[in-house]
């Protein structure tokens, strides 16, 4: 499988939180040759989900969020100019000047700019707070936004912005890694084990509205029902503005293994467990004690009388924002880490996490 392509395509396919639609798409199209694929109507998509009443081994679940960040049309204003508000966490310091493509009444795109005031008229600070913004797309009155362009009110608003990869580098620069790296890892890693002999039984899971309060993996969870969760995310990397001694989030050192966020404590036989296999496949590997943030881990350990999680990332520079970087070697170590945990977990294993 050619990953550089896989993770380019996720990253420019649009999907706000509640229309990951396009993104289903792209992995049901990748995975269509492989396993039954089903869809709820929450906009989950389970790859190889099977039934509690037909499972003869463990089920370990691969676990990641479809949608990225973003926006949503609130009202149109008389001069043309689109109110708009926040889709997920964004700090108000990235947005301005951004541009971003609407998705009109006929599913078409809209390109627009988010509107900023020219340093000449700037006052005291010139800070801008998302509420006090707008999306500006040429137009010039109310009128011609619904009746030439069609956007109307609840329009989801997508940053516009096409994935490069650099070869020297080795680094995607794109947007939406947080969280389509991991979608291309269960997409991958999927495709790989197809035909692997295995003493567990495998399900892909992508989760919708990761980003507006975990509720897609609420629903998923209790469908999946596995007996290992493993969740794959897209988390911010922290080595721009931390030294070596405390950087947790590094750009090229490896899949980072979480210990605590505000949402789970991981259950830590599960984590020496995985500690161990990284060590014995050589996978470079990076620690995390978080203590802000959250994933679908965090309802996901919850279901099932208790579901022993962890969280593997790839760390991303800037999410949460239009432009981020991610790099390949991460998510091949990653990819090569979650098909050795595949490759070693078994019943007896599980039953003593």
């Amino acid at each position: 499988m050619d990953s550089i392509d896989l993770i380019k395509k996720l990253s420019d396919v649009e999907g706000i939180s509640g229309f990951e639609d396009n993104v289903l798409e792209v992995i049901k199209d990748e995975m269509k040759n492989f396993y039954n694929i089903e869809k709820d109507s929450m906009n989950n998509l389970y790859i190889n989900n099977i039934l509690p009443e037909e499972r003869k081994k463990p089920v370990i679940m691969l676990e990641a969020h479809s949608d990225e960040v973003g926006f949503m049309i609130q009202s149109i204003e008389g001069n043309g100019l689109l109110k708009f508000i926040p889709i997920g966490g964004w700090s108000s310091q990235q947005v301005q000047a951004h541009k971003v493509k609407i998705q009109n009444s006929e599913g078409k795109y809209i390109n627009g700019i988010i509107s900023s005031v020219p340093p000449h008229f700037l006052k005291n600070d010139g800070k801008t707070e998302i509420k006090d913004m707008f999306i500006d797309i040429g137009a010039f009155s109310y009128e011609e936004v619904k009746e030439i362009y069609k956007i109307e009110i609840g329009a989801p608003v997508i940053p516009n912005v096409v994935c490069e990869y650099n070869e020297i580098s080795k680094l995607f620069l794109g947007k939406a890694f947080d969280d389509r790296i991991g979608c291309a890892i269960i997409t991958e890693v999927m495709k790989d084990i197809k035909n692997e002999n295995l003493n567990v039984d495998v399900v892909g899971v992508i989760s919708s509205q990761e980003e507006v309060g975990l509720r897609g993996a609420i629903v998923s969870s209790q469908k999946a029902l596995p007996n290992v969760a493993i969740v794959l995310e897209g988390p911010p990397a922290d080595d721009t503005f931390r030294n070596k001694y405390t950087s947790q989030g590094g750009i090229g050192k490896g899949v980072q293994i979480r210990h605590i966020d505000p949402t789970m404590i991981a259950n830590p036989r599960l984590v020496k467990f995985i500690k161990d296999i990284a060590k014995k496949y050589n996978i470079k590997y990076q620690e995390t004690v978080r203590e802000s943030g959250g994933t679908n881990a965090g309802k996901i350990h919850l279901e099932n009388l208790g579901i022993p999680t962890i969280v593997l990332g790839v760390p991303v520079r800037y999410a949460h924002s239009h432009h981020n970087f991610v790099s390949l070697n991460d998510y091949q170590e990653t990819v090569k880490l979650v098909k050795a945990l595949i490759k070693e977990l078994n019943e007896n294993i599980i039953k003593n996490f």
